[in-house]
Protein backbone atom coordinates (compact mmCIF):
# COMPACT_ATOMS: atom_id res chain seq x y z
CA UNK A 1 0.00 0.00 0.00
CA UNK A 2 2.79 2.41 0.85
CA UNK A 3 4.48 1.82 -2.49
CA UNK A 4 1.21 2.57 -4.28
CA UNK A 5 0.87 5.81 -2.38
CA UNK A 6 4.43 6.76 -3.30
CA UNK A 7 3.84 6.17 -6.97
CA UNK A 8 0.70 8.33 -6.84
CA UNK A 9 2.72 11.44 -6.02
CA UNK A 10 4.14 13.85 -8.55
CA UNK A 11 7.55 12.60 -9.82
CA UNK A 12 10.57 14.75 -9.02
CA UNK A 13 11.34 15.07 -12.74
CA UNK A 14 8.04 16.92 -13.19
CA UNK A 15 9.00 19.50 -10.56
CA UNK A 16 12.42 19.92 -12.16
CA UNK A 17 10.81 20.43 -15.55
CA UNK A 18 8.38 22.99 -14.15
CA UNK A 19 11.25 24.85 -12.49
CA UNK A 20 13.18 24.99 -15.77
CA UNK A 21 10.08 26.27 -17.60
CA UNK A 22 9.51 28.91 -14.90
CA UNK A 23 13.09 30.17 -15.19
CA UNK A 24 12.80 30.24 -18.97
CA UNK A 25 9.60 32.29 -18.77
CA UNK A 26 11.22 34.61 -16.25
CA UNK A 27 14.17 35.40 -18.52
CA UNK A 28 11.90 35.69 -21.56
CA UNK A 29 9.62 38.24 -19.88
CA UNK A 30 12.66 40.12 -18.61
CA UNK A 31 14.15 40.31 -22.11
CA UNK A 32 10.81 41.61 -23.40
CA UNK A 33 10.89 44.33 -20.69
CA UNK A 34 7.62 43.07 -19.24
CA UNK A 35 8.98 42.34 -15.76
CA UNK A 36 12.23 42.94 -13.89
CA UNK A 37 13.73 39.54 -13.12
CA UNK A 38 16.00 41.03 -10.45
CA UNK A 39 12.99 42.12 -8.39
CA UNK A 40 11.38 38.71 -8.83
CA UNK A 41 14.55 36.79 -7.98
CA UNK A 42 14.91 38.84 -4.81
CA UNK A 43 12.07 36.78 -3.30
CA UNK A 44 13.40 33.36 -4.35
CA UNK A 45 12.95 31.98 -0.79
CA UNK A 46 9.20 31.89 -1.46
CA UNK A 47 9.89 29.03 -3.87
CA UNK A 48 11.64 27.17 -1.05
CA UNK A 49 8.55 27.57 1.13
CA UNK A 50 6.22 26.34 -1.62
CA UNK A 51 8.44 23.40 -2.50
CA UNK A 52 8.83 22.41 1.15
CA UNK A 53 5.08 22.54 1.78
CA UNK A 54 4.31 20.50 -1.35
CA UNK A 55 6.78 17.77 -0.42
CA UNK A 56 5.56 17.93 3.20
CA UNK A 57 2.03 17.14 2.01
CA UNK A 58 3.33 14.19 -0.05
CA UNK A 59 5.58 12.80 2.71
CA UNK A 60 4.90 9.24 3.86
CA UNK A 61 6.98 9.13 7.03
CA UNK A 62 7.52 11.27 10.11
CA UNK A 63 11.14 11.92 9.17
CA UNK A 64 10.23 13.14 5.70
CA UNK A 65 7.65 15.51 7.15
CA UNK A 66 10.28 16.78 9.57
CA UNK A 67 12.83 17.41 6.82
CA UNK A 68 10.47 19.21 4.46
CA UNK A 69 8.89 21.11 7.34
CA UNK A 70 12.33 22.41 8.31
CA UNK A 71 13.01 23.35 4.68
CA UNK A 72 9.74 25.28 4.49
CA UNK A 73 10.52 26.99 7.81
CA UNK A 74 13.98 27.97 6.58
CA UNK A 75 12.43 29.44 3.45
CA UNK A 76 9.96 31.39 5.58
CA UNK A 77 12.80 32.82 7.68
CA UNK A 78 14.69 33.87 4.54
CA UNK A 79 11.54 35.47 3.15
CA UNK A 80 11.01 37.47 6.35
CA UNK A 81 14.63 38.60 6.15
CA UNK A 82 14.00 39.87 2.63
CA UNK A 83 10.94 41.76 3.87
CA UNK A 84 12.95 43.44 6.62
CA UNK A 85 11.70 41.39 9.57
CA UNK A 86 14.89 39.41 10.07
CA UNK A 87 16.02 41.23 13.20
CA UNK A 88 14.25 38.61 15.33
CA UNK A 89 16.03 35.66 13.70
CA UNK A 90 19.61 35.59 14.94
CA UNK A 91 21.90 33.27 16.87
CA UNK A 92 20.59 34.50 20.23
CA UNK A 93 16.99 33.59 19.43
CA UNK A 94 17.43 30.62 17.10
CA UNK A 95 18.90 28.03 19.47
CA UNK A 96 16.25 28.55 22.21
CA UNK A 97 13.55 28.06 19.57
CA UNK A 98 15.23 24.83 18.47
CA UNK A 99 15.31 23.62 22.08
CA UNK A 100 11.61 24.43 22.48
CA UNK A 101 10.73 22.54 19.31
CA UNK A 102 12.82 19.55 20.39
CA UNK A 103 11.10 19.52 23.80
CA UNK A 104 7.69 19.58 22.14
CA UNK A 105 8.76 16.66 19.97
CA UNK A 106 9.92 14.65 23.00
CA UNK A 107 6.61 15.25 24.81
CA UNK A 108 4.60 14.34 21.72
CA UNK A 109 6.58 11.13 21.28
CA UNK A 110 6.16 10.17 24.94
CA UNK A 111 2.40 10.81 24.91
CA UNK A 112 1.98 8.90 21.66
CA UNK A 113 3.59 5.81 23.20
CA UNK A 114 1.13 5.89 26.13
CA UNK A 115 -1.94 5.82 23.90
CA UNK A 116 -3.34 2.24 23.88
CA UNK A 117 -4.35 0.52 20.65
CA UNK A 118 -7.92 1.12 19.48
CA UNK A 119 -10.36 -1.04 21.37
CA UNK A 120 -7.90 -2.03 24.14
CA UNK A 121 -9.05 -0.71 27.55
CA UNK A 122 -6.61 0.87 29.94
CA UNK A 123 -5.43 -1.33 32.79
CA UNK A 124 -5.34 -0.03 36.34
CA UNK A 125 -1.86 0.29 37.72
CA UNK A 126 -1.68 -2.19 40.60
CA UNK A 127 1.99 -1.96 41.46
CA UNK A 128 5.31 -0.33 40.80
CA UNK A 129 6.42 -0.69 37.22
CA UNK A 130 3.02 -1.87 35.96
CA UNK A 131 2.29 -1.09 32.34
CA UNK A 132 -0.17 1.76 31.64
CA UNK A 133 -2.11 -0.52 29.30
CA UNK A 134 -2.07 -4.29 28.74
CA UNK A 135 0.26 -5.79 26.19
CA UNK A 136 -1.47 -7.55 23.34
CA UNK A 137 -1.06 -11.29 23.26
CA UNK A 138 1.71 -12.43 20.98
CA UNK A 139 2.96 -8.90 20.37
CA UNK A 140 6.67 -8.52 19.62
CA UNK A 141 7.91 -5.23 21.05
CA UNK A 142 11.07 -5.40 18.92
CA UNK A 143 9.22 -5.83 15.63
CA UNK A 144 8.94 -2.05 15.18
CA UNK A 145 11.67 0.26 16.50
CA UNK A 146 11.59 3.96 17.34
CA UNK A 147 15.07 5.18 18.32
CA UNK A 148 16.26 8.76 18.83
CA UNK A 149 19.66 10.12 19.84
CA UNK A 150 20.15 13.76 20.82
CA UNK A 151 23.67 14.88 21.70
CA UNK A 152 24.53 11.33 22.72
CA UNK A 153 24.94 7.72 21.63
CA UNK A 154 22.37 4.93 21.50
CA UNK A 155 23.19 1.26 20.83
CA UNK A 156 20.34 -1.23 20.53
CA UNK A 157 20.34 -4.93 19.69
CA UNK A 158 17.10 -6.36 18.32
CA UNK A 159 16.17 -10.04 18.55
CA UNK A 160 12.92 -10.81 16.76
CA UNK A 161 11.69 -13.26 14.15
CA UNK A 162 9.39 -10.69 12.51
CA UNK A 163 11.19 -7.37 12.15
CA UNK A 164 8.94 -4.88 10.32
CA UNK A 165 10.95 -1.64 10.44
CA UNK A 166 10.55 1.65 12.25
CA UNK A 167 12.18 5.06 12.68
CA UNK A 168 15.71 6.09 13.68
CA UNK A 169 16.80 9.69 14.20
CA UNK A 170 20.14 11.11 15.31
CA UNK A 171 20.65 14.81 16.01
CA UNK A 172 24.30 15.53 16.80
CA UNK A 173 24.49 12.00 18.14
CA UNK A 174 25.14 8.41 17.12
CA UNK A 175 22.73 5.48 16.73
CA UNK A 176 23.71 1.84 16.22
CA UNK A 177 20.97 -0.70 15.44
CA UNK A 178 22.10 -4.34 15.53
CA UNK A 179 19.71 -6.63 13.65
CA UNK A 180 22.10 -9.54 13.11
CA UNK A 181 20.06 -11.84 15.37
CA UNK A 182 16.73 -10.91 13.80
CA UNK A 183 14.74 -12.11 10.82
CA UNK A 184 12.20 -10.68 8.38
CA UNK A 185 8.98 -12.34 7.27
CA UNK A 186 8.98 -10.80 3.80
CA UNK A 187 9.80 -7.09 3.63
CA UNK A 188 10.49 -4.31 6.13
CA UNK A 189 11.04 -0.57 5.86
CA UNK A 190 13.29 1.57 8.04
CA UNK A 191 13.13 5.38 8.00
CA UNK A 192 16.32 7.18 9.04
CA UNK A 193 17.07 10.84 9.72
CA UNK A 194 20.57 11.99 10.65
CA UNK A 195 21.45 15.65 11.31
CA UNK A 196 25.12 16.25 12.12
CA UNK A 197 25.20 12.71 13.46
CA UNK A 198 25.58 9.11 12.39
CA UNK A 199 23.36 6.04 12.05
CA UNK A 200 24.72 2.51 11.64
CA UNK A 201 22.51 -0.48 10.81
CA UNK A 202 23.94 -4.01 11.09
CA UNK A 203 22.00 -6.65 9.15
CA UNK A 204 22.20 -10.46 8.82
CA UNK A 205 24.07 -11.74 5.75
CA UNK A 206 20.91 -13.30 4.25
CA UNK A 207 19.07 -9.96 3.96
CA UNK A 208 18.81 -7.91 0.79
CA UNK A 209 19.23 -4.22 1.60
CA UNK A 210 17.77 -1.49 -0.62
CA UNK A 211 19.14 1.94 0.26
CA UNK A 212 17.03 4.88 -0.93
CA UNK A 213 18.51 7.82 0.95
CA UNK A 214 18.93 11.50 0.17
CA UNK A 215 22.20 13.03 1.44
CA UNK A 216 22.39 16.78 2.03
CA UNK A 217 26.04 17.59 2.68
CA UNK A 218 26.18 14.07 4.12
CA UNK A 219 26.42 10.51 2.89
CA UNK A 220 24.78 7.09 2.62
CA UNK A 221 27.00 4.02 2.39
CA UNK A 222 25.99 0.42 1.75
CA UNK A 223 28.71 -1.99 2.88
CA UNK A 224 26.58 -5.13 2.76
CA UNK A 225 27.45 -8.16 0.68
CA UNK A 226 24.78 -9.17 -1.87
CA UNK A 227 22.49 -11.95 -0.67
CA UNK A 228 21.60 -14.21 -3.64
CA UNK A 229 17.93 -15.18 -4.03
CA UNK A 230 16.94 -13.78 -0.65
CA UNK A 231 13.26 -13.15 0.08
CA UNK A 232 14.13 -11.08 3.13
CA UNK A 233 14.27 -7.47 2.02
CA UNK A 234 15.00 -4.37 4.09
CA UNK A 235 14.35 -0.98 2.50
CA UNK A 236 16.03 2.00 4.15
CA UNK A 237 14.77 5.48 3.31
CA UNK A 238 15.59 8.85 4.76
CA UNK A 239 17.90 11.82 4.86
CA UNK A 240 21.41 12.58 6.04
CA UNK A 241 21.93 16.30 6.63
CA UNK A 242 25.61 16.94 7.35
CA UNK A 243 25.65 13.41 8.75
CA UNK A 244 26.06 9.82 7.64
CA UNK A 245 24.10 6.58 7.39
CA UNK A 246 25.95 3.27 7.06
CA UNK A 247 24.54 -0.22 6.50
CA UNK A 248 26.68 -3.32 6.82
CA UNK A 249 26.48 -7.05 7.56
Amino acid sequence: MKNKLRSAGVPNQVWIGLAVIAFGMLFLLDNLDIIDRHRVMYFWPVLVVIGGLVKFAEADSRHERMVFGLIAAAGAVLTLNRLGYGYFFNARTLWPVLLILFGIGVIHKALRKRVPPHGVPLEEKDGAGAAPFPRAAGKDDDAVVDISAFLGAVKRRIVTADFRGGDISAFMGDCVLDLRESSIAGEAELNVFAVMGGITVKCPPDWTVILNGTPVLGGFEDKTSPAPNSSKRLTIRGYAVMGGVEVRN
